[in-house]
């Protein structure tokens, strides 16, 4: 959510279905700043919505979130008019416009220990992420662009998507196998291995 003032709009004409915004993730360094992030998050969602795409906040942070969500509920119960009809994954505050509430897991790490044999992910079969820089990347657990597929300023998108090394994790997962290392420690995989 800390680009989104900047590059909001090349996402919105990128013509995307959805944005997941993980906005309990934000480490403010004041209130000030704090209302400043949500203020930019809510705009862009407002636009986003407006064009017809589906934006989910995510707060996956439960049991440690210090009293933070109940701060970002109230900002955007004020920003946001709508049903807020409560579900099993968290709230519809109105058509295309959603909270979702998750638990707490541990971002991968390349020297964290393995998760375990079982690794699957929907990460290349149902979505995948693309970096400031246009680096294309399984998921968003890979900021850093550890598994970088491509980059779609130099690739056309259906080529990377289509790579061996993306069609082999795609497989992999299929089978429950992680064929990249990072998958293998990754603790957010975990929630759909059990």
């Amino acid at each position: 959510g800390t680009l989104l003032k900047a590059r909001g709009n090349e996402i919105l004409d990128a013509g995307v279905h959805k944005v997941n915004i993980s906005v309990h993730s934000f480490e403010e360094e004041s209130e000030e700043e704090f209302l400043r992030y949500l203020s930019a998050v809510a705009d862009f969602a407002e636009r986003a919505v407006h064009a017809g795409v589906i934006v989910v906040f995510r707060l996956w942070n439960a049991g440690y979130d210090g009293g933070r969500n109940e701060r970002i509920l109230a900002f955007f119960q004020s920003r946001f008019a709508g049903e807020w009809a409560k579900n099993t994954r968290g709230v519809r505050i109105r058509d295309k416009l959603h909270i979702e509430w998750g638990e707490r897991f541990a971002w991968p790490d390349k020297d964290a220990p393995k998760t375990g044999d079982t690794v699957f992910c929907y990460g290349l079969s149902d979505h995948f992420a693309v970096l400031a820089d246009g680096t294309v990347v399984p998921c968003c657990m890979d900021s850093d662009g550890m598994i970088a597929l491509g980059n779609v300023f130099d690739t056309p998108l259906d080529e990377i998507l289509s790579s061996v090394r993306a069609v082999a994790m795609r497989e992999g997962f299929a089978c429950k196998k992680a064929t990249e290392e990072l998958c293998q420690r990754c603790g957010y995989a975990q929630r759909f291995s059990k």
